[in-house]
């Protein structure tokens, strides 16, 4: 199904499949005379929760994302993404705003992609399972988690031969800020710092946490539990989650870093954890995804993985991992999101 919202309307739009009606309902409500509209968190980082959000809102995250990937009207975009959530609305937000055709495709973990889109919203698995046509895509962003290193760095491999002028952002938001509020170029460029949008502004607690103000978004100054590091009044570089800091022996240490470098050099899905501990507080251990693994051969791997773990270059001593758990699957949000607190549990 593709909808022109340039030529809108409503009538003339006939759902075939459940996930076209939940859109049809969606568009419903929007055309409402209500001035907000219900929105479901992921429950990633918490207990699933729906509250209502101004549609003025909404419509102005869509024109600042619009603007700064230079969106016009006639421009056709993807949704693949799940409706019941704020990624989803809001990229039909961000079609009725600037007046795209967007095709309406079945989410799932790998998008059915066959021709030129100007723009696209993924999580970083379904880029993964889509990297042979990733370049029919010229603005693309990736949220709901983090990219890793080697999905970015495959995704520089597989874009460097084709002559397509696709940009890849990564996203920094949540759902309080409407989706995002920031983005960060991982191709064709890789940048460092998230570059924040016009009308939002930025600042840090005592923790070094990111706090974030964006009235045309909400009208709270929201308070994150996101490490950063700001380089100016625009710009930052995520660290860390403040929930995610394992305290070994009062050393404080960042998982997300040690993830994104062991990343680089095991093909799996992987998680730093601190196992309560009698002597360090929190003893540092790796846990990692593997559907293959066998327990008959788990400890001759986890030796084999951690000699070789042991030898990647930590900033010190305390960053290598007093232990190496694997798991067949980890458990996840219906976004895609690891579940730690969970992982934890389990181990």
């Amino acid at each position: 199904m593709q909808i022109d919202f340039k030529n809108f309307d409503i009538k003339n739009i006939l759902p075939r499949t459940e996930f076209e009606k939940k859109v049809l309902q969606f568009l419903q409500e929007w055309f409402l005379d209500s001035k907000t509209v219900s929105v479901q968190t992921s429950g990633s980082t918490g207990i699933p929760k729906v509250f209502e959000i101004e549609k003025k809102r909404m419509l102005s995250s869509a024109k600042m994302t619009c603007d700064f990937l230079g969106l016009k009207e006639g421009d056709t975009a993807l949704l693949c993404l799940p409706v019941q959530y704020i990624s989803g609305k809001m990229m039909l937000v961000r079609a009725i705003e600037r007046k795209l055709k967007i095709i309406i495709s079945e989410p799932s973990s790998a998008p059915e992609i066959s021709q030129n889109i100007d723009f696209c919203a993924m999580t970083p698995l379904q880029v993964q399972n889509s990297l042979n046509k990733i370049h029919f895509i010229k603005n693309f962003i990736i949220g709901g988690a983090a990219v890793s290193e080697k999905l970015k760095n495959e995704i520089s491999t597989t874009l460097q031969f084709s002559n397509s002028p696709t940009r890849i952002y990564e996203t920094y938001g949540m759902s309080e800020t409407l989706s995002h509020i920031a983005l960060k170029q991982i191709s064709p460029i890789q940048e460092e710092y998230f570059t924040i949008f016009n009308d939002v502004e930025i600042s840090v607690d005592e923790r070094n946490c990111l706090k974030i103000f964006a009235p045309k978004l909400n009208p709270e100054v929201l308070q994150t539990n996101d490490i950063v590091e700001l380089l100016n009044e625009k710009q930052f570089k995520f660290l860390g989650r403040f929930d995610n800091v394992i305290n070994s022996g009062g050393v404080k240490i960042f998982a997300e870093e040690l993830e994104n470098l062991v990343k680089k050099h095991i093909d799996r899905d992987l998680v730093f954890l601190g196992k309560p501990d009698e002597t360090l507080g929190e003893k540092l251990v790796l846990v990692i995804e593997d559907e293959l693994f066998s327990e008959s051969c788990q400890s001759e791997r986890s030796r084999r993985l951690k000699s070789q773990i042991s030898n990647l270059k930590f900033e010190n001593k305390f960053h290598i991992p007093k232990e190496i758990l694997f798991l067949e699957k980890f458990p996840r949000a219906e976004n895609g999101k690891i579940l730690r607190k969970e992982i934890l549990k389990l181990i």
